[in-house]
């Protein structure tokens, strides 16, 4: 049975979508809680196809030039998309668990870290 990729927004408000539950396929335990996707993860649309294509060409440019079938320079543009895409999930990321331990130190109040957590949600 072919599965299709978890959509990463959600289609009524375009929120970020986080996965809730696991089935394992053998034996049908279910694991639940309010999980994270990992930053490549939630990737969207082309720029999910395109690291999927970077990576079965091994990082070739090249490669990934004759698969998607166009010029290199176009291909090296599309590939500095996705990864600057791919760069700004890790940096909210980022930004989220500074935010938190500066919060945890003592640094920042509580209304100061939710107002930036509340910003970068935003972006």
């Amino acid at each position: 049975m072919s599965k299709t990729a978890a959509p990463s927004r959600c289609p009524s408000c375009n929120g970020v979508l986080n996965p809730v539950k696991y089935v394992c396929s053998e034996c049908k335990t279910e694991v639940s809680g309010d999980f994270a996707m990992c930053s490549s993860c939630s990737l969207e649309g082309d720029n999910r196809s395109l690291l999927e294509l970077f990576l079965l060409a091994r990082g070739n440019l090249k490669a990934v030039q004759r698969m998607l079938g166009v010029s290199y320079p176009t291909a090296r543009t599309r590939i500095e998309e996705m990864f600057n895409a791919l760069e700004n999930r890790m940096e909210k990321k980022g930004t989220s668990i500074s935010v938190l331990e500066q919060l945890h130190r003592g640094e920042i109040s509580v209304e100061d870290a939710l107002e930036t957590l509340s910003e970068n949600s935003l972006e």
